[in-house]
């Protein structure tokens, strides 16, 4: 009986030993095949990398710059002028003379329809936009309903009239159109377009003029 006991006792431990050494080349094995294979992927890949950057650049699609052209013209000043114009005919037996009252508003601004191509573009992290000059946006700016006449001795031709409204449309355009107008109107150019680029989500703006040909 104890015999017997004796090498069933035997038999387990060896049976135990056996399954622990078949268990731990299986455990081996497998460890040695995932090492081969990292080291695989590690060496394949080695070339490889993976960046994050962040893309400062900003883009201005065709469609928003035929939004801003088709603004067409942008008035930028208004300037309300009133000229007293005559005109004295000599005569023998006296003179003739005709005084009269023009009142007019001059509208000065920029007619975006006339931009040259490119005149909006970006670079790096700027947007430019070159304006054509500022102009006249209405010649027909006396208003004749409120033309009067001043002082009117004599006969007069409605020939006589136009010389002297072309005299006052003349005048009004002279004393109106002088540099420190137009440089005001551009300053509100540069200040609308300023505003108007960056609510359409463009920080870095600059504004300029292109030079008037007249």
């Amino acid at each position: 009986m104890e015999k017997q006991s004796s090498n069933f006792y035997d038999t387990l431990k060896w049976l135990i030993g056996r399954i622990s050494l078949t268990v731990w080349m299986i455990i081996a094995s497998v460890l040695l095949l995932a090492f081969v294979v990292i080291f695989g992927l590690v060496w394949l890949n080695k070339d490889n990398h993976i960046s994050l950057e962040e893309n400062d650049k900003i883009e201005l699609s065709p469609t928003q710059v035929r939004s801003i052209e088709n603004i067409g013209e942008w008035e930028f000043l208004a300037i309300s002028d009133e000229e007293l114009i005559d005109t004295v005919r000599r005569g023998f037996f006296g003179d003739d003379e005709l005084s009269r009252i023009y009142y007019g508003t001059l509208r000065l601004g920029v007619n975006l329809h006339e931009a040259k191509p490119g005149w909006i573009k970006v670079e790096k992290d700027t947007i430019t936009a070159t304006l054509p000059p500022i102009k006249l946006l209405d010649n027909d700016f006396i208003d004749e309903a409120k033309t009067q006449s001043f002082y009117e001795d004599g006969s007069w031709s409605e020939a006589d009239r136009a010389a002297l409204y072309k005299k006052a449309y003349q005048k009004m355009k002279q004393r109106c159109m002088n540099k420190q107008n137009i440089a005001s109107a551009e300053q509100n150019a540069a200040d609308q377009f300023d505003r108007l680029l960056r609510s359409m989500g463009y920080e870095n703006v600059k504004v300029r003029f292109n030079k008037s040909n007249q």
